[in-house]
C-alpha cells in the first residue's frame, strides 16, 4: 500500500481508502469479511456517514481491537429522518447522533469530524452563521475529533469553506466526467440514467480552481464517487467513447492535486481485492488519457498529469511540475511556502530543462511543455 501525508494534520492515509455505505442494512459476517480484507491490504482510512445504529455498530464491532491502525471520517449532521438519510444542523440532534457514533464504535473519538453535505449558500449559512460550527470546534478542543473535515459536491461552495481556513480535509465528488460536466448541470441530473455527451465540455474551471485551492491551503482531499456510482465503467452510461476500468479512475483522481486517498465503496471481499490491485497494475493499464481525450469538449492544451510526456532526458518529473505550477498561479504573487517547498524538493526543477521538445511532441493534450517551464522558472527562481 501506498499513503500520502493528509496536509497539516500530522496523518497519512492509503491511497485506497474504503467507503462503507455498501454495508448498511447487511448481516456482521459481511461487514467482518470486508473490514477484514481492506485492514489486511493495508487500507487505513474510512469514510463512514451512515447514521443507523446497527451499521454503526457492526463496524465498531468488526474494529474491536484495532481502532487505532484506521482513519475515521465521521459525519456530523447526518441523522435519520423517517427511516431515510437527512442532514441537520441542529446541534442537540448532532450531539445525539455524534455521541451514539462513539459509543457504537466503542471510541472516545474519530479522526475527522466531517461538517455533513454542504453543497448550497443555504447549507454554509447552516453551518458557518450558527451554532453549529461551535459545536464542531469545540470537539476539536475536546479531543472527541482530531481535525475537522466537510463532504461536498458543488465546487464553489466547497472552495468558499476552503477559505475559512477552519477545515484540514474535503471529502468531494470527483472523477473525469465530473470534472468535464457543464457547470450547470447538477451531478445528480448527470448520473440519473444515460449520461448525454452534450452536457461535457472542457475542464470545469471551478473544479480545477478547487483542487488548486486545497494544495496550496494544505487542505487534503478524499474522493467519493470515483467511479461515478459505476456508470463510468458501464458502455451503456459512460460519456466518453468507451468505459473507463476502475483502475483508471482511480489512477484520474490520484493525479489530481490535494487527493490524497480514493474511497471506493466495497460490499465483499473481492471489491476490496479488485480496488487494491490498482496498486500492482502497469501504468499502461492504469493510463486515461487517451479516453477523456476521445469524449466532447477540447482538452487542448491543459495538463492532465498523466506523464505521457516522459521520459525526460533531464529527468524532470513534468507533470508534478506543471501541476505545482498551477497551484502557484493561483496567486504568483504569494506562492505558500507548502508549494514552494514542493517544488524545492524535486529532484530536477524546471531550471533543469534543455528544451529537447520531446515532451511536447508526446503530450496528448498538446500542452506548452518548454513555456510552461520557463514560467516555472520565472515564479520558483530554478
Amino acid at each position: 500500500m501506498l499513503y500520502r501525508s493528509i496536509g497539516k494534520t500530522g496523518m497519512s492515509a492509503s491511497i485506497i481508502g474504503l467507503g462503507t455505505e455498501h454495508l448498511d442494512r447487511k448481516p456482521y459476517q459481511l461487514c467482518q469479511e470486508v473490514i477484514d480484507a481492506a485492514l489486511e491490504a493495508g487500507i487505513n482510512i474510512m469514510d463512514l456517514f451512515m447514521p443507523g445504529t446497527a451499521v454503526r455498530e457492526n463496524i465498531g464491532r468488526a474494529l474491536k481491537g484495532r481502532r487505532t491502525k484506521v482513519l475515521i471520517q465521521g459525519h456530523i449532521g447526518s441523522v435519520e429522518k423517517n427511516g431515510q438519510y437527512h442532514r441537520t444542523r441542529d446541534v442537540a440532534v448532532c450531539r445525539q447522533y455524534f455521541e451514539n457514533l462513539l459509543r457504537s464504535l466503542n471510541t472516545d473519538y474519530i479522526d475527522f469530524g466531517m461538517m455533513y453535505f454542504v453543497d448550497t449558500e443555504e447549507d454554509y449559512k447552516g453551518v458557518f452563521e450558527t451554532e453549529y460550527i461551535d459545536y464542531v470546534l469545540k470537539l476539536k478542543e475536546e479531543g472527541k475529533i482530531r481535525a475537522i473535515g466537510v463532504s461536498s459536491h458543488n465546487p464553489k461552495t466547497a472552495a468558499k469553506v476552503v477559505e475559512t481556513g477552519l477545515i484540514d480535509l474535503l471529502m468531494f465528488a470527483l472523477n473525469p466526467a465530473y470534472d468535464m460536466l457543464s457547470a450547470d448541470i447538477s451531478l445528480e441530473d448527470a448520473m440519473e440514467g444515460k449520461l448525454d455527451p452534450s452536457q461535457y465540455e472542457t475542464i470545469n474551471p471551478d473544479r480545477y480552481y478547487l483542487y488548486k485551492l486545497c494544495e496550496s491551503r494544505g487542505v487534503a482531499i478524499t474522493t467519493m464517487k470515483t467511479l461515478g456510482a459505476g456508470k463510468l465503467l458501464s458502455p451503456d452510461f459512460s460519456p466518453f467513447q468507451k468505459p473507463l476500468t476502475a483502475a483508471q479512475c482511480i489512477h484520474y483522481a490520484l493525479t489530481r492535486p490535494a487527493v490524497v486517498s480514493t474511497l471506493i465503496g466495497c460490499s465483499t471481499k473481492e471489491h476490496v481485492l479488485e480496488a487494491v490491485s490498482y496498486l500492482s497494475l502497469s501504468d499502461e493499464a492504469k493510463d486515461f488519457s487517451e479516453i477523456i481525450k476521445a469524449g466532447r469538449g477540447s482538452l487542448s492544451g491543459q495538463c492532465m498529469y498523466c506523464n505521457h510526456c516522459l521520459p525526460c532526458p533531464a529527468e524532470i518529473d513534468i507533470a508534478a511540475t506543471l501541476r505545482l505550477l498551477d497551484i502557484a498561479l493561483l496567486d504568483a504573487s504569494s506562492i505558500s511556502e507548502g508549494v514552494r517547498q514542493q517544488y524545492n524538493d524535486l529532484q530536477h526543477t524546471a531550471a533543469a530543462c534543455i528544451e529537447c521538445g520531446n515532451c511536447e511532441e508526446r503530450c496528448p493534450f498538446d500542452v506548452p511543455v518548454i513555456e510552461h517551464m520557463h514560467r516555472a522558472v520565472e515564479l520558483f527562481g530554478n
